[in-house]
């Protein structure tokens, strides 16, 4: 079953803009915290951000002032958006979130192809 569906990504240029939206199934229950991951083409997958229930944020060193998290309750869906993006951001973005009850869930990632 999937439980943590990503939208937004595709084709983007050089110094365009991104959103990217993560809506989480109703079924997982309460959500603590979520985040967004990237994972470029042979390399680890690495943090972005990540944002509590109550809006503190956190933010990976190399990707603050570049991205902002977000994210709505009541729509249990959390969002990513750049306004810069550069051709090493492309790749796979991964949503993330943590349960109240410990658990752990993972999207399937959605495809950014930012071109140069």
């Amino acid at each position: 079953q999937v439980q943590l569906v990503e939208s937004g990504g595709g084709l983007v240029q050089a110094g365009g803009s991104l959103r990217l939206s993560c809506v989480a199934s109703r079924n997982i229950g309460p959500i603590d915290t979520m985040g967004w991951y990237h994972q470029a083409p042979g390399k680890q997958r690495e943090l972005i951000a990540t944002i509590a229930r109550g809006g503190t944020t956190n933010y990976a060193d190399s990707m603050r002032g570049r991205f902002t998290i977000s994210r709505d309750n009541a729509k249990n869906t959390v969002v990513l958006q750049s306004n810069s993006l550069k051709a090493e951001d492309t790749g796979v973005y991964f949503c993330f979130a943590r349960s109240y009850l410990g658990n752990n869930f993972w999207g399937q990632g959605t495809q950014v192809t930012v071109s140069s």
